[in-house]
């Protein structure tokens, strides 16, 4: 009803303006119908300038035609009187909101030089390149015309001759850009200058954000083929997504701070723009932000759009896992009431694409990366974020009474042993999960503690592990027997010496405790180092063995040489050994006299002179 009282409004209006400009001192002798919208014109203006409608009276010549009926015009009636007053020689102005019509409509009715000179058609294109092509706003409010001249528009490329417009365009005032912020550095160097605003030539994002959301991908693909930087790629890509998704969705939202009501149900339009924005997103790591994908996962999951653009989603954030928080992984459950608070297989999903892509770059980086002296590499950082991430998630899902004890562990094991080097965060969550669920049998208790590696808990959480109920018995013995074996190493190593046998034992010590918590590749380089170490070590003992050599050779000569010396000395010592008295019987023969004393000494002497 509404789109027939549209249609008669349109009607009137159009009558009114053609009785403004048709003379009426001829009547007229042909009616032209365009979709139910009826002009009474003249054969001789319309013949003259339009080849399909000359076709058409000629072809009824025998039968007086004087009605024609142009089905699927493009523009409908509105176009065709633009047409129609340039046929009877009245003059209007031709705009960016009108060329299209002009194009389209003048190529259905066969408006070409070959009918007249100067015919509409080319007047149409002369304003397109001329004036239209050069302005980037031109070209994106002739593309707003685009939705009501399908499918002639694409016949006569009026869309892609624009579309290339404006990607020539956008990539020109980059290079311009560009080389404005080009300046030399104190030594003489020509470099990018850092101050400049890296989106001085973005200023299109906010012209083609109007754009349907059809012809805004071609226009993005177009200015990839073109070489425009995938930051100003991802900068409009994200200011689309916010003017036409945020009033219904919990997409990207820059502080990370409020969150917008989820409205439920699926939009057939959404659903669209979100998997456009996910196939047009820039393949280079770490050029959309984070938050920004979550924002669009979000929206795919409530939206139920296709699986390839979530798994593409959830690849793209597993690449880039160790920047996000804790809010970003929080992704409501969209599914019935009986289902957890948070998508947890999503996250899953997402903590398979890190670990694959972690275990992908080991692969491929170079051995020379293992000889580093660096005690962390970069993916082991990486993990030690996203481990302390996923146990702090672990914490904020552990209480959902509807989370079951497989899905739980399949979040807490899906890392690598090596990416925790304190449990207390995963030993916190576990303990909030038992305490939530405490329905749970002995056998899984036992199962999920098992998680845990009760040597790599702090003291505190040592401390209240001993003392927890919710554990299993075997467990608490674990427990205490390692803070047994704690406090007993704590001791002994306050009571050994500070020398460097035990200092070298210590280190040892430690170096394996640190090892245990490092990845392969850490622990390799590690075990290099104290390969090195350990040949240091040996050649310096050899090096002493030499010396000891030669001094136990020069020992063995001067031996050689005082061999007598030392035999005359020996029997020196066993001759002032002998008694010559043999009175033991009395206290005061127990010891020889003075001029006995003096008498062994001269002989002592004699024996020694005689000897030399």
């Amino acid at each position: 009803m509404l789109q027939l009282q549209q249609q008669m409004s349109l009607a009137k209006s159009v009558r009114h303006r053609c009785n403004e400009w048709i003379f009426h001192d001829i009547p007229s002798d042909i009616t032209i119908d365009v979709a139910g919208v009826t002009f009474s014109l003249h054969k001789f203006p319309l013949v003259s300038r339009s080849g399909r409608i000359r076709r058409l009276v000629a072809e009824h010549r025998d039968s007086d035609i004087s009605k024609v009926e142009l089905l699927n015009l493009p523009g409908g009636a509105e176009s065709f009187e633009l047409a129609a007053k340039f046929c009877y020689g009245i003059n209007f102005e031709i705009t960016p909101g009108n060329v299209a019509q002009l194009c389209c409509v003048s190529d259905y009715l066969e408006m070409t030089e070959e009918f007249s000179k100067d015919n509409l058609g080319s007047r149409a294109e002369e304003y397109l390149e001329s004036v239209v092509s050069k302005n980037l706003e031109m070209c994106v409010e002739v593309l707003q015309q685009y939705e009501n001249l399908l499918p002639l528009a694409n016949d006569v490329r009026v869309v892609s001759r624009c579309i290339d417009a404006i990607a020539s365009k956008a990539c020109s005032e980059q290079i311009a850009s560009s080389f404005s912020r080009l300046e030399y550095s104190s030594s003489g160097r020509l470099h990018m200058s850092k101050q400049a605003a890296k989106s001085d030539s973005d200023w299109w994002i906010e012209d083609i954000s109007v754009l349907r959301v059809d012809l805004y991908e071609r226009v993005i693909t177009a200015m990839k083929c073109r070489g425009v930087r995938p930051e100003s790629i991802a900068a409009s890509l994200m200011n689309y997504a916010q003017r036409e998704l945020t009033k219904k969705s919990t997409l990207w939202n820059p502080s990370g701070q409020t969150k917008v009501d989820i409205i439920s149900g699926s939009n057939g339009q959404e659903k669209l723009v979100v998997e456009t924005i996910v196939s047009l997103l820039p393949v280079e790591k770490s050029v959309v932000p984070i938050s920004f994908l979550f924002g669009l996962l979000r929206s795919a999951v409530m939206l139920d759009c296709s699986v390839a653009f979530r798994l593409d989603l959830e690849r793209r954030i597993g690449s880039q896992l160790d920047i996000a928080t804790l809010d970003d992984l929080l992704i409501p459950s969209f599914k019935n009431s009986a289902d957890t608070l948070f998508d947890v297989d999503t996250v899953h999903r997402i903590l398979v694409n890190f670990s694959q892509q972690d275990d992908s770059q080991d692969d491929m980086e170079d051995a020379s990366v293992f000889d580093s002296d660096s005690p962390c590499s970069p993916s082991q950082s990486s993990l030690f974020k996203v481990s302390k991430l996923v146990d702090n998630y672990l914490a904020e899902i552990a209480p959902d009474a509807n989370l079951n004890l497989s899905k739980f562990m399949l979040i807490a094991d899906s890392l690598p042993s090596h990416a925790r080097t304190i449990h207390d965060g995963l030993y916190r969550a576990i303990d909030i999960y038992l305490k939530a669920h405490q329905g749970l049998s002995d056998l899984d208790k036992k199962k999920l503690c098992k998680l845990i590696d009760f040597q790599k808990l702090s003291q505190e959480a040592g401390a209240h592990a001993a003392q927890n109920e919710r554990l299993p018995l075997q467990c608490m013995v674990q427990v205490l027997y390692f803070e047994q074996l704690r406090l007993r190493t704590a001791l002994s190593n306050s009571c050994d010496d500070e020398d460097y046998k035990p200092s070298h034992q210590s280190w040892r010590i430690s170096s394996g405790a640190l090892s245990a918590a490092m990845s392969p590749r850490d622990n390799y380089a590690s075990l290099r180092r104290e390969n090195r170490e350990l040949k240091l070590e040996l050649a310096r003992l050899r090096m002493r063995l030499n010396d000891l050599e030669k001094e136990h050779v020069c020992m063995r000569r001067d031996m050689q040489k005082s061999s007598s010396h030392k035999l005359v000395s020996s029997f020196s010592r066993k001759f002032s050994k002998m008694n010559f008295f043999g009175h033991s019987s009395s206290r005061g023969s127990s010891s020889p006299s003075k001029h006995s004393q003096r008498t062994v000494s001269k002989v002592i002497e004699r024996t020694c002179t005689s000897a030399e």
